[in-house]
């Protein structure tokens, strides 16, 4: 559904505001290339968008579209005599919201559950109420960063990169710009803030300020494509090693989903105090949280060898089909293997550069090298994600490296044992999809015997195991959509605890992890462990 509002022309015009139902899942991106964004959170359950341009306009230049998973609104680059647009955006507290501009600044005072905001030469200025709980990354590759968040009220200027939270640190927000300022500020407590409209409430709030009603979009509109990503730079942003305001080493990660024993539904919306941790036994204090919505680096792994060849349009259909499920604000990478890696795509919120580099697969050569790859992505994968967001390998492959007994060809230098090793330290979680590529019984002792495929699958299974994700079993490749889908579910359900072990011996040993969660039928599920180097 692509909407336009028809509307009289003036010299500075606002047009009428229109509202749209918001997806289950919370997702919106918000992309202006013609000006400003304004970002509003209110207490109502849909979106309202108004626009106002300083110029002749017939109609509104936002186009909106809305599918089951993604709700879109698109402002196109215009001609350099075109009057600029500014767009006002308010939307529910449960939104998961990604805002794209080029030169116009983004401004916000309020938190959805989760915002990415993301310029080319755009300032952003962020003003975070004094009781927010929130995980904040600023990254400005050629601009400054000025914040004054600090318990001390200093400011912190000139950074290319700044992490810090505020509160539990429960909602995530990443902010980006090339080479805009990006100003991070506590909302003064005097400040005249513009109150939420509730639910059954008189709408004598925003409402009176817009000029119209606003109508209603959505529901059972027919689905449409979502809107082609922002023109922003896809290639990793590089930062000066002086810049990057580092992460306490002695804190231990664990990612863990959360699921109701009873439904096999994930559980959302838990808070850091319904969880325990226990190491060895002895329970730890959380010293960080993360919740489910915040983002994740997200790094597609493909196996290209032997007999996907006939196949490759398939899998490319499925991997565009991934792109679209994924939330808004997560980067996602795609790298292809056979016997060598190839990087598609560097991890980027640059969906139109991902569906163009995906489209462009072509099959890599030489033989299966699945052990180093998996490696390769694990060590090499999220370099360009400069340590912020979470990370997961999502795995395609019949699990067989050329090291197999028949299976031909050069294999993977590194040894299973070393790359499930690797797996329990990733500092991640790994999804394993096994595919069945088998097309014929073994006839001869030459042939991939039947102990070779199930060795291939089980071992995909361990190492989905110890990476804290799961194993996912695919008969048919017209199938893998549907997985990945469920992939991108799971996901939305993962949890990030860190602490600081009460053992400090740094021993090499083997420590156990147990987490808990304080609700009727839930089951945490991760890593069970990793070894204290």
């Amino acid at each position: 559904m692509a909407l336009c509002l028809g509307i009289t022309g003036s010299q500075a015009q606002e047009f009428e505001a229109i509202r749209v139902e918001l997806p289950e899942n919370g997702n919106l991106r918000v992309e202006n290339l013609r000006g400003s964004v304004i970002v509003e959170v209110w207490g109502e359950n849909y979106v309202s968008v108004s626009a106002t341009t300083n110029g002749r306009q017939s109609r509104s230049p936002a186009i909106i579209q809305r599918t089951d998973r993604l709700l879109s609104v698109r402002v196109k680059a215009g001609l350099a005599n075109e009057a600029g647009v500014s767009l006002t955006v308010r939307m529910p507290e449960r939104t998961r919201a990604a805002i794209v501009t080029s030169t116009g600044t983004v401004k916000f005072s309020e938190l959805p559950a989760a915002l990415l905001v993301q310029t080319i030469s755009g300032p952003i200025h962020a003003d975070f109420p004094s009781e927010a709980n929130v995980n904040i990354t600023a990254e400005s590759a050629a601009g400054a960063i000025s914040s004054t968040l600090g318990v001390d009220g200093s400011a912190v200027a000139g950074r290319s990169t700044l992490k810090t939270r505020l509160g539990a640190g429960d909602r995530p927000v990443r902010l980006h710009s090339q080479s805009g300022r990006i100003t991070l500020a506590l909302a003064s407590p005097t400040a005249a803030r513009a109150p939420r409209v509730r639910r059954g409430a008189r709408p004598d709030t925003y409402e009176e300020a817009e000029a119209k009603p606003p109508r209603l979009i959505g529901g059972n509109s027919e689905s449409a494509r979502a809107a082609d990503a922002a023109n922003a730079s896809s290639s990793p942003e590089e930062v000066s090693e002086g810049d990057v305001i580092r992460v306490d080493t002695q804190l231990v990660s664990v990612n863990v989903s959360v699921i109701d024993r009873s439904t096999t539904r994930g559980l959302v919306g838990l808070k850091k105090q319904d969880f325990k941790l226990f190491e060895d036994g002895v329970e730890q204090n959380i010293a960080q949280f993360e919740s489910s919505a915040a983002p994740f680096n997200l790094l597609l792994l493909i196996d290209l060898s032997g007999s996907t060849s006939n196949v490759i349009d398939l899998i490319k259909t499925a991997a565009l089909h991934f792109v679209e499920a994924a939330r808004p604000f997560d980067r996602i990478g795609v790298v292809t293997f056979a016997g060598t890696q190839v990087v598609v795509s560097p991890l980027t919120t640059d969906r139109a550069a991902l569906r163009d580099r995906i489209n462009a697969i072509t099959q890599p050569v030489g033989s299966t090298k699945l052990y180093d790859s998996l490696a390769f992505a694990m060590e090499q994968g999220f370099k360009g994600g400069n340590g912020s967001g979470r990370n997961a390998v999502v795995l395609l492959s019949d699990g067989l490296d050329s090291t197999l007994p028949n299976v031909g060809g050069e294999g993977s230098t590194l040894p299973y044992n070393d790359l499930l090793r690797s797996a329990q330290e990733f500092d991640g979680v790994l999804y394993m999809i096994w595919t069945n590529t088998q097309v014929w019984e073994p006839t001869s002792p030459n042939d991939i015997q039947q102990k070779t495929w199930d060795l291939a699958a089980d071992r995909l299974e361990d190492l989905g195991d110890a990476g804290g994700g799961d194993f996912y079993q695919v008969q048919k490749l017209k199938d893998l959509s549907g997985v990945y889908d469920q992939v991108v579910a799971d996901l939305g359900t993962v949890y990030t605890l860190a602490y600081r072990p009460s053992n400090k011996l740094h021993d090499g040993k083997w420590r156990a992890l147990r987490v808990t969660v304080n609700r009727p039928n839930a089951v945490a599920r991760g890593k069970r462990g990793y070894y204290a180097k």
